[in-house]
């Protein structure tokens, strides 16, 4: 199962490598949902994510989701304490602060360009990072994190930048064609076919048949008159005969 994991998790971070340039070091903010998750399935934020990318990995947090986890109280204590162990990203919310759920979608914003990974177990919030194209969704399913597949909104926006890359072949004509006229490129000589002219018969081919009639005839044996081969004819000498004869010797 950890190689299955494994394959999957590179698969979906090669999408993303490839299509919206993320890179090492990956960036991950975190939430107090996650945080509190952690604590209670026993899992180490700080070394097992990076374990699990098998890549450097920078574990960020906000101010607003620190004092979204100091306002529960002492029911989310322990995730508290975990999210100011990672260092806290600034963001727009210093005089006015928000949920953390707002505060996350605010720094991923309608494209995602600081290329950020989110880390959460709000369904809610959940659903609305699938809605933003390039924002790869992290949780953790039991003590396994697991990295979800592209979403439908990354999958079509990565589609449409390949479609804007591939040229047509109308498009590919006409780029070959202004090229030739600026002198980039030589225009190419159209070369003449010479039509093959029809070749006559093989003469060897033409050739007639020998008849080996003649030959056939010459070496069988001389035929009488009326034409039939000539026997010859034994006399066998009777057993009795010869008992005589031998007696007699």
């Amino acid at each position: 199962m950890k190689i299955v994991r494994y394959r999957k998790s590179q698969k979906t971070l090669s999408f993303y490598k490839n299509n919206y340039k993320f890179h090492e070091p990956y960036q991950v903010l975190v939430d107090g949902t996650f945080c509190h998750a952690a604590i209670e399935n026993k899992f180490d934020i700080q070394d097992q994510i990076p374990t699990y990318f098998h890549a450097t990995t920078k574990i960020l947090t906000t101010p607003c989701i620190i004092m979204e986890t100091e306002k529960l109280g002492k029911k989310v204590n322990g995730a508290m304490l975990i999210t100011k162990k990672f260092p806290v990203h600034k963001c727009l919310h210093d005089k006015n602060p928000v949920s953390g759920s707002k505060c996350l979608k605010s720094m991923i914003g309608d494209n995602n360009s600081s290329r950020y990974m989110i880390a959460t177990q709000d369904r809610q919030l959940q659903e609305e990072v699938r809605k933003i194209p390039g924002v790869p969704l992290l949780y953790l399913h039991g003590c396994t994190p697991t990295l979800e597949a592209p979403s439908e909104a990354s999958k079509k926006a990565a589609q449409e930048v390949i479609k804007g890359l591939v040229m047509t072949v109308d498009q590919q004509k006409t780029l070959k064609t202004l090229k030739e006229q600026t002198g980039l490129v030589e225009p190419q000589s159209v070369k003449c076919i010479k039509k093959r002219k029809q070749k006559g018969p093989n003469p060897l081919s033409c050739l007639k048949k020998k008849n080996n009639k003649n030959k056939i005839n010459n070496n069988k044996p001389e035929s009488s008159d009326s034409g039939k081969i000539r026997k010859r004819k034994r006399i066998k000498t009777p057993a009795h005969v010869k008992e005589i004869l031998k007696s007699s010797i």
